[in-house]
């Protein structure tokens, strides 16, 4: 299951599923803590009404999960045919607190007036293993509290007529053979049950006579801090307070995010950029970190999230916002860059968005030599991207912060880091994060990232290093041949062995199209790149009923289907349109960005990856890297 609806505050960041339900719940980081068990449950929603009990995703309930067009304010519907009830929700993250606001809508759609009773489900984990939590009704304010140590979660609600919610109920969930405090709802009244510790849940209920073909509204809302006084400060703000002006504060904010830009947005795929735009946002920490994405369910079916920040998925996702002028995303993650950055000028894998280093997979010995943990193409990245917010911004100050404590040491390693027997990069690991190789890909962005590097010390008039820079990514483009088959390609890399001995290998990967085309300076009318276009589309292009391009022959990554060389990823199939669009085949283009746009959920998010035989979404949703191409494609075609 995917993440339809993201929302975000820059700290606090929730995941609705498919069914509207609360499945991942991160704060004080986006992307850090994960304060729910999303591996096994939900926050559920329930309805009881006339005797008759339905928790609405059971399967009988028709639900449609949306967000707003120009703000990240969910649009979500829920309707039972059965019990003649509609539910339709409008969700949101306050942009001043980190609150998670549900406004609920209860319509009575029978003939009748009836007692109609909402019950509001919430399980968190804010300890691992679901041990030493503590939920405990606080009556002087009317409110449930869900603590351990300085995580403090506040839940509560009223009626827009201020009424307040008339039950409760708290204990264990999952442990001890218990199932969870939610069964408390199936007759229609809680026990009222005012404290637990250990693993928790806790039920609220709001219950109202509605009158026949009439509608009721109330307000639910999940306070996140580090103190009782704090969420309750802004609780008894929020009862105070119509929800109304805050919903119209949160939307006003978003629309004025989206045209803050320095440039102006296009019509074409309008909807489908903003979504994208704000799914970008909504990923993008306070403080500097961008998550990959936001959608823990993977943890269900792999060995960990993709709850971190990779430098080179941030400079894709960075890259469309400042196309579009939205710089201040760009400075943040820069600094953030800049302050985990090895002493000896190289990032690693990947980080955690409190700048921890994340989990790897990549050994620091290759064969029996000692080698670098890294992919080199990351530290490539960033420095490019530092060259597109100058370009942008013209921001000499910036240059100068990030001189001496990022530019310089990165340019300097990537200069030395070159094998004298190729006068290429030395093998890192590629991309794609699975083989320990010179690639075409890594060897073009450190070329785009050593000319960058040269071009930000011109402007600080640092003539030397501007010289040295130059040279060594000349260097390494001169040697660019010993990367081309005779067949007519970019191979996808070689090894370089101890002996002088090279093993090659020759997969066809997307990445070997795109490096050369989007980082080393070639020309489109260069035949290498005409050429390798050809096996592109000859090899890894529509190789299945689902269309799309893989992203190298032969890719195993999710793949169930074994007759197909691997699964369309959005980003490969995005990528050639954007070598089309350049190369003046727009038509071409145009069909691809359509494939994409056709795989959009009905909120406009997109997955990572799709069943080669049926276009089922496969991996995380949303990817933020795919958004970020759709954005990137949808501007050079509007051009």
């Amino acid at each position: 299951m995917g993440r339809p609806v993201v929302l975000s505050n820059g700290q606090l960041f929730v995941g609705l599923d498919e069914s509207g339900l609360v499945h991942d719940f991160y704060y004080p980081y986006v992307g850090l803590e994960n304060l729910t068990n999303a591996r096994s449950s939900q926050h559920k929603i329930g309805v009881w009404v006339n005797n008759r009990f339905s928790w609405t995703d059971d399967g009988s309930w028709k639900i449609h999960v949306d967000f707003e067009d120009d703000a990240l304010i969910s649009n979500i519907s829920m309707r039972s045919e059965s019990l003649q009830i509609t539910l339709q929700l409008r969700d949101f993250i306050d942009s001043d607190n980190n609150s998670f606001i549900r406004n609920i809508t209860i319509s009575n759609e029978s003939d009748s007036n009836r007692d109609i009773r909402l019950f509001m489900h919430q399980v968190f984990q804010i300890s691992r293993a679901g041990r030493a939590d503590t939920a405990i009704y606080v009556p002087d304010e009317h409110y449930l509290l869900d603590y351990k140590g300085r995580f403090c979660l506040l839940i509560a609600g009223q009626f827009e007529d201020d009424t307040n919610f008339d039950q409760y109920a708290v204990g264990n969930y999952a442990i001890e053979g218990k199932a969870g405090t939610y069964l408390d709802a199936l007759d229609g009244e809680l026990s009222g049950n005012a404290v637990e510790h250990g693993g928790v849940d806790s039920v609220l209920r709001f219950q109202k006579e509605v009158p026949a073909g009439e509608s009721v509204a109330l307000d639910y809302w999940i306070v996140a801090g580090s103190t009782q006084n704090d969420v309750e400060a802004v609780h008894v703000q929020y009862k105070r307070q119509a929800m109304a002006d805050r919903v119209r504060h949160v939307r006003q904010n978003w629309q004025e995010w989206i045209g803050g830009g320095d440039v102006e947005l296009p019509d074409f795929h309008k909807r489908s950029l903003q979504h994208s735009m704000m799914i970008i946002k909504a990923h993008c920490d306070d403080r500097g970190s961008v998550l990959a994405s936001g959608d823990s369910s993977i943890f269900n079916y792999g060995r960990d999230y993709y709850c971190y920040c990779w430098p080179r998925d941030a400079a894709y996702a960075l890259w469309p916002l400042i196309r579009l002028g939205h710089l201040d995303e760009a400075r943040q993650s820069l600094e953030f860059f800049r302050d985990t950055m090895h002493p000896d000028g190289y990032l690693m894998h990947k980080y955690q968005p409190d700048r921890a280093i994340g989990s790897t997979w990549h050994p620091l010995v290759h064969g029996h030599r000692k080698e670098l943990a890294i992919q080199e193409d990351e530290t490539a990245s960033i420095l490019f991207m530092i060259g597109e917010l100058y370009e942008a911004s013209e921001d000499i100050a910036l240059v100068e912060s990030m001189y001496a404590s990022f530019i310089q040491p990165c340019a300097n390693f990537m200069t030395k880091f070159i094998d004298k027997e190729t006068g290429l990069p030395h093998a890192t690991y590629d991309l794609w994060e699975e083989k320990f190789l010179t690639t075409t890909y890594t060897v073009c962005t450190v070329i785009a990232g050593l000319m960058t590097a040269s071009k930000l010390a011109k402007v600080l008039e640092r003539a030397h290093d501007a010289i040295t820079w130059q040279q060594a990514a000349e260097g390494i483009k001169a040697n660019l041949n010993k990367l081309y088959h005779p067949d007519g390609y970019f191979r996808k890399g070689f090894l370089l062995h101890e002996d002088g001995s090279i093993d090659y290998d020759d997969t066809m990967d997307i990445s070997s199209l795109y490096g050369p085309f989007m980082y080393a300076g070639l020309a489109m009318d260069d035949e290498r790149l005409i050429s390798t276009a050809k096996h592109v589309e000859e090899r890894i292009l529509n190789t299945s009923p689902a269309g799309g391009v893989i992203r190298y022959e032969n890719d195993n990554y999710f793949l169930t289907k074994r007759e197909y060389k691997g699964n369309p990823w959005i980003v490969s199939t995005l990528w050639l349109a954007q070598y089309y669009a350049t190369a003046g085949q727009t038509e071409k283009a145009q069909e691809l960005l359509e494939w994409a746009l056709a795989r959009e959920l009905p909120s406009g998010v997109l997955s990572e990856q799709f069943d080669p035989a049926d276009g089922s979404p496969l991996g995380v949703t949303p990817l933020v890297w795919s958004h970020a191409e759709l954005v990137n494609t949808i501007l050079d075609l509007s051009k």
